[in-house]
């Protein structure tokens, strides 16, 4: 698949993903990128910096299906990246929950249907899987959402991808250790043999740009990745920082799981392995089919889910070494003080 002369459009643009993927493309062969959010005030902020004649900013917000269907017109390939991220956010105030990630993903790609949009990727979490808090239930409901319109939608490809924890994200635990470390507190760790998955912002965005390749429509993607312990992790910062270790235990936060999930056993039991990525296809039965009452599959019953503690586990070197090629990392050494993605 290639991006030349094209059009792409980015709702939620002005976010983390967002910028990783203008990083990416600006300098392409890409006609033009669209940038779809209600933040006027970062909208202004990146035109200021990209400074790129490929930009377009349409304001506008997923919740009102008039406002995605003007920015879709004429769009080759949809982003939908724009959701309520936050756990506490979400589990406060769920109702905007489903109105932006449920309801407003609905609009995303109904719009893209009606525009004769040919494909789109919309971006879920690790939380959806087996949720136990409003965010990842929205979630949850969103994939669910996005898969059904591929039954009537005709010629617009839809897939979901589905990725952990990026590290050094906004709320995530990497800056919050640094920021005690620079501080000289003890990092506050809730339960040492929580596992995570490492991921980077870039292997987000390769993985969207994988499912774009290789996605037939109702397929859901999920990244192969390593893992370590929340422990291991907070040793490896002290290292890298050259800060004496000092954890204080503090105990599980609600809506917090001890590991995370990217794959549910049902899945991963027709789950296609892919080398560096898992393919899902869409479960083409209807109503009428007889798994529901009268048979099962063996398959089922023999899988397991994919976890952050099944995967591959990283040692400290290996975890130093990946730490160590972020942004973030770098510039909290260097004394720059970075923002969060």
């Amino acid at each position: 698949m290639t991006f030349k002369g094209k059009t792409l459009l980015i709702t939620g643009g002005t976010g983390s993903f967002g910028n990783a993927v203008l990083k990416r493309f600006l300098d392409s062969d890409i006609e033009e990128i669209r940038v779809f959010s209600r933040d006027e005030k970062k909208q202004d902020d990146m035109r200021n910096v990209y400074q790129n004649t490929k930009l377009k900013f349409h304001v506008g917000d997923v919740r009102n299906y008039e406002s995605i269907r003007a920015a879709v017109e004429g769009v080759d390939y949809v982003f939908q990246a724009a959701a309520l991220k936050q756990v506490p956010s979400c589990e406060f105030f769920p109702g905007e929950a489903v109105r932006t990630n449920i309801l407003g993903t609905e609009n995303v790609v109904n719009a893209a249907v009606d525009a004769g949009v040919k494909n789109v990727i919309c971006l879920s979490t690790d939380k959806a899987v087996y949720p136990i808090n409003a965010m990842g239930m929205s979630k949850a409901l969103m994939e669910k959402t996005a898969l059904a319109k591929t039954r009537s939608a005709k010629t617009t490809t839809i897939c979901v991808t589905r990725y952990g924890n990026v590290m050094c994200s906004r709320g995530s635990v990497i800056p919050l250790f640094i920021k005690q470390i620079q501080e000289g507190q003890p990092l506050t760790v809730t339960d040492p043999n929580m596992t995570r998955f490492m991921m980077s912002l870039e292997d987000a965005v390769e993985l969207v740009l994988f499912a774009f390749i290789h996605g037939n429509s109702g397929d859901t993607f999920i990244q192969k990745a390593p893992a370590a312990t929340i422990q291991l992790l907070a040793e490896t910062l002290c290292d890298i920082f050259d800060y004496p270790v000092n954890i204080r235990e503090i105990g599980t936060r609600h809506g917090e799981k001890l590991f995370e999930s990217l794959l549910t056993r049902e899945e991963f039991a027709r789950a296609e392995d892919m080398g560096g990525y898992y393919r899902i296809p869409l479960d083409g039965r209807d109503l009428n089919y007889s798994k529901f009452t009268r048979s099962g599959l063996d398959t089922i019953s023999e899988a397991v889910d994919y976890t952050s503690h099944n995967t591959q586990r990283l040692d400290k070197d290996e975890l130093k070494d990946l730490l160590l090629k972020l942004d973030y990392i770098q510039k909290s050494i260097a004394g720059q003080n970075p923002e969060a993605y």
